[in-house]
């Protein structure tokens, strides 16, 4: 089974890249959700948090999201920690997700496959780009926060030139119907690079 990974910077339009592929059968591993769930449930992970940046990280056993969001959105050593710790345990929680599957492909979704160096794991990338003032306004309107607060996050990722040399394929999220059918294009070139139907 081959690994594509999906990424792009925040409110570049990942979910609706997914979205897509998802209508069309093909497998999305979201991380970026399933990392959230994972620090919720898993024992092992939250004792490994609380000792790294206290127990406040957790109200009556509970993420303290408003808590961990200033911590690890206020200091990049504090952002690079965090992926550290919690990247391993939903890597191990994917790999168990794929077998699952009887697919040639499936998709690993994560705002930072670039920033945590785990595209070099996966047999493809693709890169979701789009206009900053787009990104900026999708996430204030998502997340109901300041364009203070989304610019803030931007900087804890890489810029999109430095993606786009890193990547195996691009898409420019700009129009809706467009993407669309860019979404088709590459699900067709995928669907012939590992020689399989869908």
């Amino acid at each position: 089974m081959k690994i594509v990974g999906l990424t792009g910077g925040i409110g570049s339009g990942k979910s609706t890249i997914s979205k897509i592929l998802l209508k069309n059968e093909i497998p999305v591993y979201n991380s970026d959700k399933k990392a959230k769930l994972i620090m919720a449930e898993n024992e092992k992970l939250k004792i490994k948090i609380k000792s790294v940046f206290g127990d406040q990280c957790f109200i009556n056993g509970k993420l303290n999201k408003k808590h961990l969001s200033k911590v690890v959105f206020g200091d990049l050593e504090n952002n690079m920690k965090m992926n550290s710790i919690v990247h391993p345990f939903v890597h191990s929680d994917f790999i168990k997700w794929t077998k699952k599957f009887k697919k040639k492909y499936v998709v690993y979704e994560s705002a930072l496959i670039f920033e945590t160096g785990s595209y070099k794991k996966n047999d493809f990338n693709v890169l979701v780009v789009s206009d900053e003032n787009k990104r900026i306004n999708r996430v204030m309107y998502r997340d109901k926060c300041s364009e203070n607060q989304v610019r803030k996050k931007m900087k804890f990722q890489l810029n999109d030139l430095n993606k786009t040399n890193l990547c195996d394929y691009l898409i420019y999220n700009h129009d809706f119907e467009q993407t669309k059918k860019d979404v088709y294009k590459m699900i067709n070139f995928l669907n012939r690079k590992f020689h399989c139907l869908t």
